[in-house]
């Protein structure tokens, strides 16, 4: 969020909020916006794998981004924010394990 002090009046402060939840906004709608342009033009023939990985590492990265801003995660220390992140590693490879294990089943029920 934006840098608050004490001179600040209430409508600064007011404004300077607004200035960061418009920026937050902007920034979300934009990738938001390239997830709406490879969803639509993906080629229809080829593999989907690589559209999921994308879509995935698009939602974490707009997460990462609201944790960063409205969590206020982004001024803490790098001991802190590795503390709380490293954990989402864990589920981006559970994420990854349940791509690859249900591509397989589905696999296995289609060649049976």
């Amino acid at each position: 969020m934006a840098h608050f002090d004490a001179s600040m009046t209430p409508e600064e402060i007011k404004k300077a909020k607004m200035k960061t939840v418009m920026k937050v906004t902007a920034i979300l709608a934009a990738v938001t916006i390239v997830e709406f342009i490879f969803a639509f033009a993906w080629p229809d023939g080829s593999s989907r794998t690589i559209l999921n990985i994308l879509f995935l590492g698009l939602t974490f990265l707009k997460a990462g981004y609201i944790i960063m801003e409205f969590m206020h995660l982004g001024h803490e220390t790098f001991l802190l924010k590795f503390v709380i992140l490293f954990p989402l590693l864990f589920l981006v490879w559970l994420c990854v394990a349940l791509f690859v294990e249900g591509q397989a089943i589905l696999d296995a029920f289609l060649n049976w």
